[in-house]
Formats: structure tokens, C-alpha cells, sequence
């Protein structure tokens, strides 16, 4: 019997654990996962700073005329007390001085020579960048789980960290079945296909931060799937398409079952890409997909993404969901849980016209799906709506639902 999509996911989520971790320069972290807490070692501001070029002054002193002491740059070490009546020309991101209540921008005053003549209503902590305000030293500034950002490397610098403990990459292995299918380098007959998944999957797993391995297409035998499975299991995953139905020459998963695969589920309730099977030998995963372009690209976005995600360590494993509408109605063929591609404007969401499960286009111009309950038959534009981004790294950290019904 097959499972229900939420099921499925439930099982991967239950099932998936953290692959382990390594320690990497800073430089080389990017796009990773951060494997524990990093606490500050000191404020940041390490101390008061001015937040502007101008002049420190006393609150007291405004719109009366001062006199102008000295000056202090960025990199300076404050040698004057502010006193009344007198002002100190600063630079943003210099020290403050002592006595310093105010920062007065300097286009707010005017100046004639060493006499200065300040607004009046200044205001006690204008402009003043406080010590600790941005991040105190003792607090956690970024967190287990996270994933590495060009701005997440602006924090860890801001700290004096250059070695930062990561989950390392996860390791896929990819391979396809079937006597028909030709790598895209070859020339083929007119009775052969280009193996468009495979190079799709490992080109997809790369933009999830991936290591990938790729296993020419094996024969339509036991035996020669058996072989790459030999070499594909030092991976963390084996992602497999076709062979995965019940025609005479669909052996995938016989041949992994033989290898020891311990399989959770084998057909999932969802429209197109019913025949897919999750399993696991000892510590590889195992995803068989089926043979059909587009089913095989859904399936690997609503259950291969979780589980890359997932093995990283990235708290964000769950989809995204974006609540939206339709640009115009769209009629579904009720009866089944069915995914369908589409394109979001950032207003509303448009369901491609065709796309069949052995189509390849419509992977190119989708951005998102949409997940439709079997009860619903038609969709209005000012139907509510929930979709999946595709293209746009937008996933969450709450296990929320994103079934249209």
C-alpha cells in the first residue's frame, strides 16, 4: 500500500540523522553547516564609537558656541576629557571621549575656525555607538545548525575565528538503469535516450552543497546493478531513477534488496512518481526514483532535498511554505495527492499548462509546486493557496503543512 506524502516525509525526518563534522577554515565554510554553538569572546563594539563624522559635546552646550580642543580618527586613542564649552571633532568609528554625551553630525553646525556653533535640542546619546549594543561578549552570536553565509562569515571575522567546526559534505552517489540510456556525450540510435537524470540529480546535489560521485547507467540485470551499487555504497546516499515499476525488466529493487537494503517505504501516494522507495544499507541511504524525467525531478525535490538538508544539520530541513493565489482557475483531476509545477510572480502562482510525467521542460520553467489534497477538483484565483519554492533556497525550521484541500 502506498504511503501519503506527509508519512513519507515523517519517516525521512524520524529516519535521517547529522552526518559527522570537521573543521575547515573560515574562508572555505561557505554554504555549510555550522556543528555548535559559537559564543562571542568579547563585545562587539569592543568600545563606545561614534556613529558619525562630526563633534563630541555636552548635552548642556547646545546652541551655545565652543571651543574646539582636538580631533580624533578612527584607530586613536582618546587623549582629552570633554569638558563644557568645549567640542572634540571625531570620525566615525573613533573612540569616544571622556565627558563625550552627545555626536553632533558637522553638517549640523557651522564652524568658524576653532569656534563652533552648535543646534540647539541635542539630545544626551545621539550618534553614539554603545559597547556590547550589537553583541555582548558571553552570548551565543551563532548557533548549531546554522548555515553559512557570505554574512555569517562577516560575524565569525568580527570574533577573530579562522577554523570553524562544519558537517562535512554529504557524499551522493548517482546511477540509472536501463539498456536504452546513453550518457549525453555519447552518440546514440534512434532507439536510445540521453540519461538526462543522472547529470540533473548530480548537478542538483552540487547546488545543495554536495559531494557527488556518478555511476555510468547500468544494465537492465540484477547482476550489473548489484555492481554499482558495490561502488556507489562509500557514498551517504545512492540516488537511483528507473527500474523501479513493475515491467519484466524492472530489477532496482530487487537487486538492493539482495544487497541488504532495509526498505521503509516503496510507493508513496503522490502523483506523478507513486513507485518511489526509500531504504537503507547499513549507513547509506537509498532513494530508487522512478525513470521519468519530471517525476523523478519532483520526487527529488519533496524527498531527497529533506534528507540532504537534513544530513547536513541545517535546522531548516523542513519545505518552505508560501501562502499565495492563483493567477486564474485551474480544474485538477481529482483522486490522488498530485503535485503540480508552476511559476511565482511573487503576487500569485501560475500552474504550467503542460507537464506529463516524462516531460523535461517544464523543469526548466517552473519555480514552484503546488500539492493538491484528491478531494479538490478545482482551484479560483481567490482560492488560498500554498506552494514549495524549487529554485529559491526558502526552507524552515517548523514542520509546517502545504497541501492545497
Amino acid at each position: 500500500m502506498a504511503i501519503s506524502i506527509v508519512d513519507a516525509l515523517d519517516k525521512i525526518y524520524q529516519e535521517v540523522g547529522v552526518i559527522d563534522c570537521e573543521v575547515v577554515p573560515l574562508e572555505d565554510s561557505l554554504g555549510m553547516v555550522i556543528a555548535r554553538d559559537y559564543m562571542a569572546s568579547f563585545n562587539l563594539p569592543r568600545f563606545n564609537n561614534s556613529a558619525m563624522d562630526g563633534y563630541a559635546i555636552k548635552v548642556r552646550d547646545s546652541s551655545k558656541r565652543v571651543n574646539l580642543i582636538d580631533v580624533i580618527y578612527a584607530g586613536d586613542k582618546p587623549s582629552v576629557e570633554l569638558r563644557e564649552t568645549t567640542a572634540i571633532k571625531i570620525m566615525t568609528g573613533a573612540p569616544i571621549p571622556d565627558g563625550c554625551e552627545a555626536i553632533v553630525p558637522k553638517e549640523n553646525v557651522s564652524v568658524d575656525g576653532k569656534i563652533i556653533k552648535l543646534p540647539s535640542g541635542v539630545k544626551a546619546n545621539a550618534h553614539i555607538r554603545r559597547e556590547g549594543e550589537d553583541i555582548k561578549a558571553g552570548m551565543v552570536f551563532i548557533s548549531k545548525g546554522e548555515r553559512i553565509t557570505p554574512y555569517s562569515i562577516a560575524l565569525l571575522t568580527s570574533q577573530g575565528i579562522t577554523h570553524i567546526e562544519v558537517y562535512r559534505k554529504v557524499k551522493v552517489a548517482i546511477f540509472s538503469t536501463g539498456d536504452e540510456l546513453r550518457p549525453h556525450y555519447e552518440k546514440i540510435e534512434a532507439h536510445q535516450l540521453y540519461n538526462s537524470n543522472a547529470p540533473t540529480f548530480i548537478s542538483r546535489a552540487k547546488s545543495l552543497g554536495c559531494e557527488t560521485i556518478y555511476i555510468n547507467a547500468s544494465g537492465d540485470t540484477i547482476e550489473s546493478i548489484k555492481s554499482a551499487i558495490k561502488q556507489a555504497l562509500k557514498s551517504d546516499i545512492i540516488i537511483t531513477s528507473g527500474g523501479v515499476s513493475v515491467g519484466d525488466k524492472d530489477f532496482t529493487k530487487e537487486a538492493f534488496t539482495q544487497m541488504g537494503m532495509d526498505i521503509y517505504f516503496d510507493k508513496i501516494d503522490i502523483k506523478p512518481g507513486k513507485p518511489t522507495t526509500f531504504g537503507k544499507i547499513n549507513d547509506t541511504f537509498v532513494v530508487n526514483l522512478p525513470g521519468n524525467p519530471l517525476a523523478s525531478m519532483v520526487n527529488f525535490e519533496m524527498f531527497i532535498k529533506p534528507i540532504i538538508l537534513k544530513l547536513q544539520g541545517d535546522n531548516a530541513h523542513y519545505h518552505g511554505v508560501i501562502k499565495t493565489t492563483l493567477d486564474k482557475e485551474y480544474v485538477i483531476k481529482s483522486g490522488k495527492y498530485s503535485v503540480i509545477l508552476g511559476k511565482f510572480n511573487g503576487l500569485n502562482f501560475s500552474p504550467l499548462l503542460k507537464q506529463a510525467p516524462g516531460m523535461v521542460s517544464p523543469l526548466q520553467d517552473s519555480d514552484a509546486m503546488m500539492v493538491v489534497s484528491p478531494k479538490v477538483s478545482k482551484l479560483t484565483p481567490s482560492t488560498a493557496i500554498k506552494i514549495i519554492p524549487i529554485k529559491m533556497p526558502f526552507n524552515l525550521e517548523v514542520n509546517s503543512s502545504f497541501i492545497v484541500d
